[in-house]
């Protein structure tokens, strides 16, 4: 394709690709819906190029899985427009922050983004989230982004707030302890 933006999107798991276990009756990252999210979309000027890092809960990323993200991240920048990262929200601020750290100043944005409900339940974020998302890395100027539910929120003054089930600049959160 020529002309048109280069953007890497690489997915991590999280709730926007939690799935239905019948057997076990609960939500699980067994297999990615991110194909089926993708497939939906309009996505004329946009070279994607897709990479399936893992498909881990957040909360069960250990640092060996954080070295894989921010080493992925830093190849995905040097020869991408910009880059996507799909991520559990409930370390999505920690692991936004550290990128920011990391990456030093960038010359593409690193976008990164989630769901609050996967995108199996009739009244899910993951669809709004991913879109913007992926209109976002176009349009941002260089450095880490949170876009989600209509903002995008720059790191590293970024935390999930947890009784409005959204992120926020860290100094509109209702509650310290939610600065995480």
């Amino acid at each position: 394709m020529t002309g048109g933006k280069r953007i890497m999107l690489v997915t991590t798991g999280g709730t926007i690709e939690k799935t239905y276990d019948e057997l076990g009756g609960v939500l699980a990252n067994r297999v990615s819906n991110l194909d089926v999210m993708l497939s939906g979309l309009e996505l004329g000027g946009v070279s994607l190029d897709r990479m399936a890092l893992m498909n881990k809960d957040s909360l069960d990323l250990n640092e060996e899985d954080l070295e894989l993200i921010v080493t992925t991240v830093s190849r995905g920048i040097v020869d991408h427009d910009g880059v996507v990262l799909v991520h559990g929200t409930d370390r999505l601020a920690e692991t936004g922050r550290l990128l920011h750290d990391r990456l030093g100043t960038t010359t593409v944005p690193v976008v990164l983004t989630g769901a609050m409900r996967p995108y199996e339940l009739r009244q899910t974020d993951a669809t709004q989230n991913l879109t913007e998302a992926l209109l976002a890395v176009q349009v941002l100027e260089a450095g880490v982004w949170c876009v989600m539910h209509n903002r995008a929120l720059r790191f590293p003054d970024v935390a999930k707030d947890r009784s409005r089930m959204t992120f926020v600049r860290q100094s509109e959160t209702l509650h310290p302890a939610e600065k995480t």
